[in-house]
């Protein structure tokens, strides 16, 4: 066996696990890398993954196969850059486990990260969530499923994975009304909930097993929903919308755009960015920034106090030669 293959299985057992704790979201991100990785390296080199070595994978082969996400699985450069991130972490880890090889990972190191584009972010308006809302068949079990992941998905901002793990224990339902999730990087936070919304809950409670550690979205064989299945769901039920709101039609709704709903909302509502950050469980306020690009409103409401540039300031005020001439005597 190569050197690569011990150091690539500490870099998960010993940094990952043992030291970061890090999310089997993370680790499966890191892992599907690093198969994809080898997988390329085999077809560039002809060499097994068991028997690559960390001289094999230089700055050519890792640049190389950066540019084959983009332009073989055709890729974004953000995805390009999360894969350059994951490679980074291990080799910056191997950098300390395998002096040997220093000039090798120094050169891989000194790959840049991509720039990409900056898009505004899509979200849905008051009359286009309503719609959405309405879109599913409330006469079936699935149809009200659907419908209050939908309601819950644009009232709390929450993302998919935090949608699917949400448990029936996870509410707070009585005078406060509240839910409690952990989400990304592992942070609990703790939600409102409005009274309509704790109506359709109290409602759909009724119709599942009592059970507190059960899925609060189950399929029909009682295991919670899948991020992929979410998604197909919101497509689905986009396109009915869309029969009863063209501007649908042109959007494209992912799950995500129902927590960006959310955050607009309370733009809208005035609320400012720190509590919006606060609400949405962001690391960073900085992150909620976006929505300040994406307000349209706002910047029309900036746009009407600045005047047209074709419109002449008002007049100034000229005094009368009688009074220009009283005070020069003066």
């Amino acid at each position: 066996m190569s050197d690569l293959a011990p150091l690539l299985q500490r870099f998960f057992t010993d940094k990952l696990d043992r030291h970061l704790n890090a999310s089997p979201h993370t680790k499966a991100a890191y892992a599907d890398t690093f198969r994809l990785l080898l997988t390329y390296a085999q077809q560039a080199t002809g060499i097994a993954p068991s028997a690559l070595t960390l001289a094999d994978l230089d700055a050519d082969l890792i640049g190389g196969f950066l540019q084959h996400l983009e332009t073989e699985r055709g890729n974004s450069a953000a995805t390009r850059n999360a894969r350059r991130a994951a490679l980074r972490s291990f080799f910056t880890y191997a950098s300390y486990r395998a002096p040997d090889a220093i000039a090798t990972i120094s050169q891989v190191l000194t790959i840049p990260a991509k720039r990409t584009k900056t898009t505004l972010v899509s979200f849905l308006t008051a009359a286009e969530a309503e719609a959405l809302i309405a879109a599913p068949d409330t006469r079936t079990w699935l149809g009200r499923r659907d419908r209050l992941l939908l309601h819950l998905g644009i009232q709390t901002g929450l993302r998919v994975s935090e949608l699917i793990n949400l448990r029936v224990g996870d509410l707070q339902l009585g005078p406060h009304s509240q839910l409690e999730c952990v989400g990304k990087g592992r942070k609990q936070r703790v939600i409102p909930l409005q009274k309509n919304t704790v109506k359709l809950l109290n409602a759909w409670l009724a119709e599942l097993p009592p059970a507190r550690e059960g899925p609060l979205f189950p399929t029909h064989a009682g295991t919670p929903l899948t991020r992929a299945a979410v998604g197909k769901l919101v497509t689905r039920h986009a396109a009915t919308a869309a029969e009863r709101c063209p501007s649908l039609t042109d959007k494209n709704v992912t799950p995500h755009t129902l927590r960006h709903t959310c955050a607009m909302s309370l733009l809208h509502a005035g609320i400012d960015t720190a509590s919006i950050a606060l609400w949405l469980g962001h690391a960073n306020i900085q992150t909620t920034q976006i929505y300040l690009h994406a307000d349209l409103e706002l910047k029309r409401r900036t746009l009407e106090r600045v005047p047209a540039l074709d419109e002449r300031p008002p007049a100034r005020y000229k005094a009368s030669d009688a009074l220009i001439a009283f005070l020069k005597n003066r």
